[in-house]
């Protein structure tokens, strides 16, 4: 099945929803006021109305059709300006030919037009087919609604157990290091000063060693492999648990470099000299310090290095610096991007080495024992080291070779692929992009939309900023160019991801916004294929996927066109997969200013069995879905049932999807289990 409805259903739709729309159009839209609707007008106002084309109409010598017996003799030019508020485009053929459609349609004997001078009016035959919609009822619920405590511990308890696991060990090392100073002979010196430096410290220990893990995506990609252990990590989470470490390393180096630079360090330079020689003289070569020495020191300045490094990087990682660049002042634009962002992470590198050159030449603690922070730092650099070398070596033995590329509207580039030996993935994985010629050391994530039984790769990249917009260039100058041999890149992955998880749901449900349809794309692909596989045992598990495409832009339709042919045919008279396009530059369906546009696409789908928007056998809806209404559908068919619900796309719109998961749940007997794309 396809998100659109079956033509004979349609047709019925069309008669029935259209037509009145399209005598008051006929009204409204007599272009010489003769009330005789012209096939011209019929084009003109195809192209004019509802502000989604403008157009220019000429006229001469030759025969024209109306809905009366009389004719005249004109001849007829549609030019169309693309350049218009909607951005709706038909070519000139496309107009006439709806035209034509609507003039068969209104002169079909089923509908009865009665034109006087004062008024126009219209009888209809409506057919027999009748449209009900079936709404969840709440009278209808036979189970007592779960609290909303109850649903986000169901949702989240992954993520909770994690997190307080985190705090406690934060807070836990915390207190005993504060408790272990305060015992200490300094602590006559420096005091409760003393106390909470050295606890920040030892969190530090800890979140510097655990914000790498997240990173680490061989490693979490093989961990994910494990059903027992993805059922209690919450993988899907990476990226939101780095930045929580890295929130807890910014906590810690505030509370320890800020209470060692205002609070211990002033004490021991101020300190008295009878008390100073009883209490650590000895672990500063018994010469009371200055304030400059101690910044001199080793400890201080690596300390300081450290810091600056941190606090570059951190501001840099920010939303607003890495991602929208252009809203900060001029001179600053030109230090952050995401190449900024990218480049500051890695001074890691240094801060790392900094920490352990820090943590041996510490003033207080003179006992090898007791300078513990390589213990914690051991195992995570080992780790994370090996991954790079490991990528380094795989993504230079991985031979690729470009078999395909095109340039499709919005700056997006496909590319196809030959598979490389022994690369195996699943459906909604990602991959690391390098292109030389842009840069060496540049690597970024997109999602393969090639399916794990095909015998290729494909990927969809859309330009979005300086990186894919060098990129798309590239690949725009050899293709125009009409060069023999393509750009090289190198790929490294793949990796796991939320999107792979649709294996775990019998019904899923696939939201993807513009270009966040990509990794969906790759799973759809996969279940069309699990149709027509012999495997039995797979064969007989009843799945169901609904897939909803939002896009601003009808050129984008383009991208996945292909695919979306190839899976409905795949899918006939299976009923596995429904797919849905939404158009959000049209006015949504009932809007009067989208009423012949509406007509004509119903009944140009029941003619050719294509969508005369998008090209394929999936009918475009007009505007943006009604989420509460298409959840409230689901959780009317699938009673008592789990769906995965899957999102790519803008954090605004998860934010109300997951909100809508969590309150269906609640709410019917249907349990949505929401997963958003992160990278």
């Amino acid at each position: 099945m396809l998100g659109s409805v079956d033509p004979k259903e349609v047709k019925g739709e069309a008669k029935l929803l259209s037509l009145p729309s399209l005598r008051t159009e006929f009204i409204e839209c007599d272009a010489n006021g003769d009330l005789k609707w012209k096939e011209v007008e019929v084009a003109s106002d195809l192209a004019c109305s509802s502000a989604n084309t403008m157009c220019k109409v000429e006229a001469s010598d030759t025969r024209e059709e109306t809905i009366q017996a009389n004719s005249g003799n004109s001849k007829i030019r549609v030019s169309l300006d693309t350049d218009s508020v909607n951005k709706l485009t038909f070519t000139p053929e496309e107009a006439k030919e709806c035209a034509r459609l609507i003039l068969e349609e209104l002169q079909s004997d089923e509908v009865t037009i009665e034109i006087n001078d004062q008024s126009a009016k219209s009888t209809y035959t409506p057919p027999a087919t009748t449209w009900s919609t079936e709404f969840l009822s709440l009278k209808d619920r036979p189970h007592k609604a779960l609290s909303s405590t109850n649903v986000l511990l169901r949702a989240h308890w992954r993520r909770v157990w994690i997190v307080t696991l985190w705090l406690a060990a934060c807070v836990g090392l915390f207190t005993w290091k504060f408790v272990q100073y305060r015992h200490r002979s300094a602590f006559e010196v420096m005091g409760y000063c003393l106390c909470t430096a050295k606890g920040a410290a030892e969190t530090l220990k800890l979140n510097m060693a655990l914000v790498l893990l997240p990173v680490c995506r061989n490693t979490v990609t093989w961990l994910r492999k494990s059903h027992k252990i993805g059922s209690v990590l919450p993988f899907n989470d990476t990226i939101n648990f780095h930045k929580l470490v890295a929130a807890g390393i910014i906590i810690g180096v505030i509370l320890h470099a800020g209470v060692h630079l205002t609070c211990d360090f002033p004490r021991i330079v101020r300190a008295d000299r009878f008390l100073f020689r009883q209490t650590i003289a000895c672990d500063f070569g018994y010469t009371q310090p200055s304030y400059l020495d101690i910044l001199a020191s080793t400890e201080g300045w690596t300390g300081i290095a450290m810091v600056i490094l941190m606090l570059m990087a951190f501001l840099l990682a920010l939303k607003t610096p890495r991602r929208s660049p252009q809203s900060l002042p001029g001179p600053i634009q030109r230090c952050v991007g995401f190449n900024a962002f990218w480049y500051t992470h890695h001074v890691f590198i240094f801060v790392y080495a900094l920490l352990i050159i820090h943590s041996m030449f510490l003033f207080l603690a003179k006992d090898f024992t007791a300078k513990t922070t390589w213990m914690y730092l051991a195992v995570p650099i080992l780790i994370y080291v090996g991954e790079r070398i490991y990528r380094t070596i795989r993504s230079e033995m991985v031979s690729l070779k470009i078999q395909k590329a095109r340039i499709y509207s919005g700056k997006v580039v496909s590319l196809e692929m030959k598979k490389p030996p022994g690369f195996t993935y699943r459906s909604g994985m990602y991959v690391f992009v390098q292109c030389p010629r842009i840069s060496k050391f540049e690597w970024h994530p997109f999602s393969l939309t090639s399916a794990p039984d095909d015998d290729h790769l494909t990927m969809h990249i859309r330009s979005l900023g300086d990186w894919s917009y060098q990129f798309y260039s590239i690949f725009q100058e050899a293709l125009l160019s009409g060069q023999p041999n393509l750009p090289k890149i190198a790929i490294d992955g793949p990796y796991g991801s939320a999107s792979q998880d649709h294996a775990k749901y019998d019904i899923i449900l696939l939201i993807g916004l513009g270009i966040g349809a990509t990794p969906f794309i790759s799973v759809l692909k996969d279940i069309a294929n699990g149709l027509n596989k012999a495997d039995k045992g797979k064969a007989n598990r009843k799945r169901k996927a609904y897939f909803y495409w939002v896009t601003r832009d009808q050129g984008s339709f383009e991208w996945f066109g292909d695919v979306m042919k190839e899976v409905s045919c795949m899918d006939k008279n299976q009923g596995v997969i429904e797919m849905y396009n939404y158009l959000t530059s049209v006015f949504q369906e009932g809007d009067k200013r989208s009423a012949l546009i509406s007509a004509i696409q119903a009944l140009h789908f029941i003619k050719n069995g294509v969508d005369i928007i998008s090209k394929t056998p999936v009918r475009t809806q007009f505007a943006r879905p009604n989420w509460p209404k298409v959840f409230s559908g689901l959780a009317t068919r699938h009673r008592e049932e789990k769906i995965g619900v899957f999102y790519c796309g803008p954090g605004s719109l998860g934010r109300q999807l997951e909100r809508l998961c969590h309150g269906m749940t609640a709410k019917t007997t249907t349990r949505f289990v929401f997963h958003k794309e992160y990278f």
